[in-house]
């Protein structure tokens, strides 16, 4: 007969798989052990063992866990641009913040899913592929209603790559506590989307 979970068993996973991004992060995925990530868990090997098989296993619940949260922000920011009667562009502007707010506690788990996705096996790196592939297909949504004379089927990847490329590697160098916090520099790429690097609309072709 299987031996019953315990009530507090995802909690010890997801403190497992936080603490397992750290580590990820400080030594690199290939570097880092089932050993390193028990003593930072403060716990034995073999206890790690009782909750996940492997690095790899670990590695797939965080970056599972942490894709699902990203496709859950978009669901609730269209919530509440609906609730809230909000315009296109402010849907917008409020998706940015929300996923800065979650890059900003989440940062090492961020890193795991833009360095280590690839070290996944291949069925769990296409589930984990398809959904990154959800979230760029939603931001496109987000800007092609927010500025339809502007993004059109020749830019709309470039467009949306390009907001990525401003957002999705702050964990490389924008730190909570620094001189630039992640709530401002999300109110810098509002600005930017807006008005551009001018602080006004940007001037006709």
């Amino acid at each position: 007969m299987a031996r019953p979970r315990s009530a507090n068993h995802d909690l010890k996973r997801e403190a497992i798989v936080d603490v397992a991004a750290q580590c990820f992060a400080r030594q690199s995925f290939p570097a880092a052990s089932m050993n390193d990530i028990a003593t930072a868990c403060g716990t034995s090997k073999a206890r790690l063992y009782h909750y996940y098989e492997s690095k790899e296993a670990i590695l797939f619940d965080l970056l599972d866990r942490y894709t699902q949260g990203l496709l859950a922000l978009i669901g609730a920011a269209e919530a509440r641009a609906q609730r809230k009667s909000l315009s296109e562009r402010e849907a917008l502007n409020e998706l940015v913040r929300a996923f800065l707010a979650e890059y900003e506690n989440s940062a090492t788990r961020h890193a795991a899913l833009v360095s280590d996705t690839k070290f996944l096996g291949d069925t769990q790196r296409e589930l984990i592929l398809d959904r990154q592939r959800d979230v760029v297909a939603a931001f496109t949504r987000f800007l092609k209603r927010a500025y339809p004379d502007r993004i059109h089927a020749g830019n709309q990847t470039a467009v949306t790559m390009m907001l990525f490329g401003m957002i999705n590697w702050t964990f490389t160098w924008l730190r909570p506590g620094g001189t630039l916090s992640y709530v401002a520099f999300a109110d810098e790429v509002v600005q930017l989307l807006e008005h551009g690097l001018t602080g006004g609309p940007p001037s006709p072709p």
